[in-house]
């Protein structure tokens, strides 16, 4: 199984910036994509950001130039750089992981989510 611990969250005025991290961790293989997601009060959970283990990253629209999400796979750590954030980017942020991990002696592909760190950006 994988583990994730997130890190970073916090609050923040209009046009501030944080960094939030999440590092995986257990019997793990390899890891395909990383990204966060995020989810506002009464929303839907949402992608923020994505990066997959070769090819281009992907965002949202509405974070398309703030945001900027990154991978260090000596660390499995990904990171998601938030800058010029607005009142609006409000939100549990969630960390979501696509590895390949050991159960046994056999590799399963799994899916994990990390615990969420919230973001709040005040006007």
């Amino acid at each position: 199984q994988v583990q994730l611990v997130e890190s970073g969250g916090g609050l923040v005025q209009a046009g501030g910036s944080l960094t939030l991290s999440c590092a995986a961790s257990g019997n793990i293989f390899s890891i395909n994509a990383m990204g966060w997601y995020r989810q506002a009060p009464g929303k839907q959970r949402e992608l923020v950001a994505v990066i997959p283990s070769v090819g281009s990253t992907n965002y949202a629209d509405s974070v398309k130039g703030r945001f900027t999400i990154s991978r260090d796979n000596a660390k499995n750590t990904v990171y998601l750089q938030m800058n010029s954030l607005k009142p609006e980017d409000t939100a549990v942020y969630y960390c979501n992981v696509d590895a390949i991990v050991w159960v046994l002696d056999v590799r399963v592909r799994g899916d994990y989510w990390g615990q969420g760190t919230q973001v709040t950006v005040s006007s």
